[in-house]
């Protein structure tokens, strides 16, 4: 019997962005699922080669990328508990199988590393705050130290200085930049003040050139300047593009590579610093997830669309991932949708409207919806429903703005432009409100339990992926930085705004609910907590509400291809159940 094509959809691989090592590019590390789960992968262009390095029954490698060192001898990957993401980093031989613990530091969680010749600097997260240290064979030294969060970025290319980003002034959403030495002395601060973020990116290409990649907003967009530590002076990089973009460096150090978002979308252009010149690059249309300057000059990224699914291209017309012929079946184009000044994307199925619709709300906030391929979302279409998708206020990619609009104002923000969408569909006559669902993940899942109190009367169904339940007991349970980022976004902590959390916690407003509610739970999810749903499940089920409880054990989502599909299979049971639709294909 075949199996039904949104089952097999999910056999489209998901991969990472390679990253090859300094001085010899052909060595490629990457994570990948084509296997099943997803793990860390060696590539070695020269002979073709590719070796899996390592194998965990949660997966290895999405949340906290690989590295590898300059001279592509040893690959760093991070070894959690259970996806707890609570671990330490392991070095393995790139063309062995020998792993061993590599800094000799306590399990903590990632906040970056950087590999260089001998050594590495890793940032470490406790509940006491967040610890950089240098770590080579005869131990490690403590670098910084600080209360609230950090984060290591880049190496310099000659290896004697380190950008890090860090919020000492109380504001981890939008961070400062320092750069330090090797011994941890302070070399030089970059801050735009109160309210003004700026991200680190990489350091020039060539050696002994001291220009670090910096990006701002200072003009409502995310923009790139470069930063001459030895001149200390700093240059903007003026673009007149809509949108948002992300910028990288051509090996000469002369020109930027520029990947340009607008609206869900991308592009590729060279920027040359000397001239200001900005040419665009051959590229299909698409999302681009990432893309770098190998070298040799050529220019690899990652792309889909909502119809194929993701491949690592280059702008020379190769192809380089994924390794062999998959037969995914096409998905259903999206089409923009608007209502007011939110805007997303709708994936319509055949047949006459109105249709069942099902709402899936991103996660972050700090994350967008874009044209590019989602299993998840085509399946729904295969079993009759409309899905929409909404870059409400808070989502990236649409200017600094749109993402501060939810700052001391979380939840009820994101709800007010998910409900003008539903509006929006429902007038144009393509969202049944009869059987109309809210549905999301991460952040989503808060969205969506928030959404079925809040607005009762709107929704048909509630289907939450790694929710949070009560908010207050999920900052009690969650990862350090992530305590450190709500109290920026709410305004405080639980203790210090005790009613701003009352007033956006799904909890709150449970005797509200009319509807039944699915709760997806990972047992060992750092970010958003179980215990934080247990509670609210408890509450359900002492006001006799209806609703199921899926959990298994994993972190903050599966990272096993056959456990995804269970899930979503699991979703769409029960929608069938409660709204008379398609029952999963098999």
């Amino acid at each position: 019997m075949t199996e039904a094509a949104w089952r097999r959809r999910f056999r489209a691989p998901r991969f990472s962005f390679p990253v090859w090592a300094r001085d010899a590019p052909q060595r490629l590390v990457y994570g990948s699922d084509h296997e099943g789960t997803f793990e860390v992968y060696a590539l070695d262009l020269a002979s073709g080669v590719e070796r899996r390095v390592t194998t965990r029954p949660e997966g290895t490698g999405y949340r906290v990328p690989s590295r590898i060192d300059p001279a592509g001898t040893t690959i760093w990957w991070w070894d959690d508990a259970g996806g707890s993401e609570l671990g330490v980093w392991r070095t393995q031989p790139f063309d062995g199988e020998r792993a061993g613990v590599a800094t000799g530091l306590a399990p903590a969680y990632s906040t970056g590393l950087v590999v260089g010749t001998g050594f590495a600097i890793a940032g470490r997260s406790t509940d006491a705050g967040v610890e950089i240290h240098l770590c080579a064979e005869g131990g490690s030294t403590l670098l910084y130290a600080h209360r609230e969060h950090a984060r290591v970025v880049s190496l310099s290319t000659d290896e004697r200085l380190v950008a890090i980003e860090h919020s000492e002034h109380g504001d981890s959403r939008n961070p400062a930049v320092r750069i330090l030495d090797r011994a941890g002395a302070k070399v030089a601060e970059l801050w735009d003040g109160p309210g003004k973020g700026l991200d680190a990116r990489k350091w020039s290409p060539v050696r002994d050139d001291a220009r670090l990649l910096v990006m701002h907003d200072r003009t409502g967009q995310a923009r790139p300047l470069v930063y001459d530590v030895a001149r200390g002076e700093e240059r903007e990089v003026p673009l007149d593009l809509p949108g948002e973009v992300e910028a990288s460096w051509y090996p000469d150090g002369r020109a930027l590579l520029i990947e340009h978002e607008h609206r869900g979308r991308s592009e590729l252009y060279r920027c040359d610093l000397v001239t200001g010149e900005l040419a665009r690059l051959p590229a299909p249309a698409g999302s681009i997830g990432t893309a770098a300057v190998r070298p040799d000059g050529d220019v690899w990224f990652s792309i889909s669309t909502s119809a194929e699914p993701l491949s690592l291209r280059t702008v020379a017309g190769g192809r380089v991932l994924p390794r062999g012929e998959v037969d995914i079946p096409p998905g259903v184009p999206y089409r923009d949708v608007e209502a007011g000044q939110v805007h997303g994307f709708l994936a319509e199925p055949e047949g006459a409207r109105p249709h069942p619709t099902i709402f899936i709300v991103h996660g972050g906030p700090e994350a967008h919806d874009t044209d590019s391929f989602s299993a998840g979302v085509q399946a729904w279409v295969d079993h009759g429903f409309a899905v929409a998708c909404a870059n409400y206020r808070g989502s990236t990619g649409y200017g600094k703005a749109w993402r501060d609009a939810i700052k001391g104002r979380p939840g009820l923000t994101e709800l007010e432009d998910i409900a003008a969408v539903h509006d929006r569909l429902v007038n144009d006559g393509v969202a049944d409100p009869r059987r109309s669902v809210i549905s999301g993940a991460s952040w989503g899942g808060y969205i969506t339990l928030l959404a079925l109190g809040v607005q009762p009367e709107r929704w048909s169904l509630g289907i939450a992926g790694v929710p949070i339940g009560d908010y207050v007991a999920a900052f009690e349970d969650e990862m350090e930085p992530l305590k450190r980022y709500d109290a920026a976004l709410f305004g405080g902590t639980p203790d210090e705004v005790p009613e701003v959390y009352r007033e956006r916690n799904p909890i709150t407003f449970v005797e509200r609910v009319r509807v039944p509610a699915m709760l997806l739970v990972g047992r060992n999810d750092p970010r958003c907590p179980a215990r934080s749903a247990d509670l609210y499940v408890d509450r359900l089920k002492a006001l006799g509400k209806p609703y199921e409880l899926y959990q298994y054990e994993a972190g903050h989502g599966s990272l096993r291809l056959e456990e995804r599909v269970r899930q979503v299979e699991a979703e769409i049971a029960f929608a069938a159940k409660h709204l008379g639709t398609a029952a999963p294909l098999a």
